[in-house]
């Protein structure tokens, strides 16, 4: 039986600048994985972890609209971020520095 779940133009225009930017960061980065975070009525989080162990993130305003994203940006998608994933990751002195001040009360302005 085929799907035939309409998509809200609207919502399918976000889901293609979404995916723009999404494939532009695989691209700079040697390809790319992703794993969607439901963040409430906020919407949702696109968290991207490169090849090359570069991360970041982009923001969706529903999990729909994230979901159709990175189906159309072509990545594979985790349905956790898991320690085999999350290993893929390749932090810096900023993150590090961060997540210290994080842990001792605060941002450290190093």
């Amino acid at each position: 039986m085929a799907d035939t779940q309409q998509v809200d133009p609207k919502d399918g225009q976000k889901a293609a600048r979404l995916a723009k930017r999404i494939g532009g960061y695989a691209k700079e980065h040697g390809g790319a994985e992703g794993h969607v975070e439901y963040l409430g009525q906020r919407g949702a989080r696109i968290v991207l972890v490169g090849e090359d162990g570069a991360w970041g993130d982009v923001h969706a305003p529903s999990v729909e609209i994230a979901r159709l994203a990175v189906e159309k940006a072509g990545i594979t998608v985790h349905e956790q971020f898991d320690g085999d994933f999350a290993a893929k990751v390749r932090t810096g002195p900023y993150e590090w520095s961060r997540m210290a001040g994080i842990q001792v009360g605060g941002p450290s302005d190093d």
